[in-house]
């Protein structure tokens, strides 16, 4: 590094301070442009300031208060997140006697009521959408035994309320806009494949039920309809083959498709699930989901019920009442979801039941409207949807069946922390 001597750096001093004055004492005589710019005003070397507009000065004025509401203005640390107040209303229309679906309406044929007050449909789609199906099987000993005690020997237990799935899934879905996902319950859920169209995969699902045995005989209706909906911890996916035992699964309220529906195969009895009939209808009136269900162990009842002892066994084995509770309960499930209940007894009946649960999913109106704003949450509104098929004024009261859920509850709101 070079030596500066103290004489050398003190007439360096002087100089910079000299040249700076000088450089001072020119900018305030004379503003020149920067080199390279072209002199402004046509070629005038002092420019002279322009008077602003009108429209320029207003508008400094708002930026001006604008500004000081931002600087005045509160933060508030906790937002109220409400959920929309849309409600959504998913209806059948068929003849009451023939039993034949009506299909071709329009927005003109339908009306929505509210507790008794008729609101403005806002949203309206015909049934053209693909469907997107949860099938959700009771896989317990208690199935094995129903089924196999109710065909005296001759076919597997379980082929009972397997069938349903391999016949609705090689049949009624088809690829690339139709899904369904299989969950199969006994003393708890397992989800055997998540939602696919994949032929191959699906045949998977109907090889893996087919191959193996319930482990328990606990049959936990109710927790396998709250997670079929909503989700929850489980079981991992079978056909994931994922090493982890447990997973997160999202139920059918999560999936954004038009057509949603669960299609139950199970006896309708209960064990000892962790939530009580009660709760499980709340969770099934919440979510607006219709649930088709197929009504299992029927042909074993019917030859077996005059043995059976009018309450449950000792060893737990189910009694007269137990059966007719069950059937009770599938009927209210298919009722208050706005689905329908099928109590199939032969195998024979199979094929026209799925056909008809198939047809009423694809046949399904959307129809929604907006709640208004006063409505109380977490309150039950009673919902009528009339139709009037033939677009003379009159709504049909006794020749069609419309079919839908019969009420809604209105959504809570949720609060949440602002984001800093």
């Amino acid at each position: 590094m070079p030596i500066v001597s103290p004489s050398s750096f003190s007439k360096s001093l002087v100089l910079l301070l000299g040249l700076l004055l000088s450089l001072n004492t020119i900018t305030f005589a004379q503003s020149r442009p920067q080199k390279g710019e072209p002199p402004k005003s046509g070629g005038k070397k002092n420019q002279r300031p322009t008077p602003k507009t009108e429209a320029e000065v207003k508008a400094e004025e708002e930026r001006r208060k604008q500004d000081e509401e931002d600087r005045s203005a509160e933060v508030d640390e906790e937002v109220l997140k409400i959920k929309t107040n849309i409600v959504n209303v998913d209806a059948v229309v068929y003849n009451k006697k023939t039993g034949q679906i009506i299909t071709g309406l329009k927005r003109e044929n339908f009306a929505v009521f509210e507790n008794g007050v008729k609101q403005e449909i806002t949203n309206f789609a015909t049934p053209e959408a693909p469907i997107t199906v949860t099938m959700v099987i009771e896989f317990s000993k208690w199935t094995e035994m129903f089924g196999l005690y109710g065909t005296r020997g001759q076919e597997q237990g379980t082929l009972e309320v397997v069938r349903p799935v391999a016949y609705f899934t090689s049949r009624f879905i088809k690829p690339p806009n139709d899904y369904a996902s299989v969950i199969a319950f006994d003393i708890r859920p397992t989800p055997i494949t998540d939602f696919t169209n994949d032929p191959a995969r699906l045949q998977q699902t109907v090889s893996i039920l087919l191959r193996n045995n319930p482990a328990f005989r606990e049959t936990n209706l109710f927790d396998a309809v709250k997670f079929s909906l909503i989700g929850g911890k489980g079981d991992s996916v079978v056909l994931d083959n994922s090493k982890e035992r447990y997973a997160e699964y999202g139920g059918m309220v999560d999936v954004k498709t038009p057509r949603r529906a669960i299609i139950l195969v199970a006896s309708g009895i209960d064990t000892f699930s962790k939530i009580n009939y009660g709760q499980a209808r709340k969770v099934i009136q919440d979510s607006g989901i219709p649930i088709y269900v197929i009504g299992t162990a029927n042909l074993f009842l019917k030859m077996y019920e005059h043995l059976l002892p009018p309450t449950d066994g000792i060893d737990g084995s189910p009694g007269r009442m137990t059966f007719l509770q069950a059937a009770n309960t599938m009927k209210t499930f298919a009722k208050e979801s706005g689905g329908a209940f099928f109590p199939v007894t032969f195998p024979g009946e199979l094929p026209s039941t799925l056909q008809s649960i198939n047809n009423l999913m694809r046949s399904q109106y959307s129809i929604a409207y907006d709640a208004p704003e006063n409505r109380e949450a977490g309150k039950k509104y009673n919902l009528e949807v009339k139709v009037d098929v033939n677009g003379d004024g009159a709504y049909e009261e006794k020749g069609y069946v419309v079919q839908h859920r019969p009420f809604y509850m209105m959504p809570k709101a949720e609060k949440a922390k602002a984001e800093k």
